[in-house]
């Protein structure tokens, strides 16, 4: 792993505590941090019941490929990406992978 690639991985990884430690858990609703480090996946997502009903979901997921951050899934309300930004990740090395290829071009965010 180079450098830059360990640099975003830790931010990634820092995004989803802060994330995690905000949702929080209670007592049938869990909040996990995924990390498949070795193949540059990183996830958050809630498993459990409430009221009789399966709990689960990705509320985010990031890959990372070819030194770029992907965001899979967004599920917050403002938009991760600007938290990826605020830690320091250029926009042009985040690709909202969630939106369509011919949206992406009228984000602010990379294309590909």
């Amino acid at each position: 792993m180079d450098s830059l690639t360990n640099q975003y991985c830790q931010i990634i990884k820092n995004v989803l505590q802060e994330y995690a430690d905000f949702f929080g858990n209670d007592a049938q609703v869990k909040v996990e941090v995924v990390l498949d480090e070795k193949n540059d996946h990183y996830l958050l997502v809630e498993t459990g019941w409430e009221n009789g009903y399966r709990i689960y979901g990705s509320l985010l997921h990031f890959d990372l490929i070819d030194g770029k951050v992907w965001i899979q899934h967004d599920g917050t309300e403002e938009g991760v990406a600007n938290d990826l930004v605020a830690a320091g990740i250029p926009k042009l090395h985040i690709i909202l992978g969630f939106k369509a290829p011919e949206v992406r071009k009228f984000t602010e965010f990379a294309v590909f």
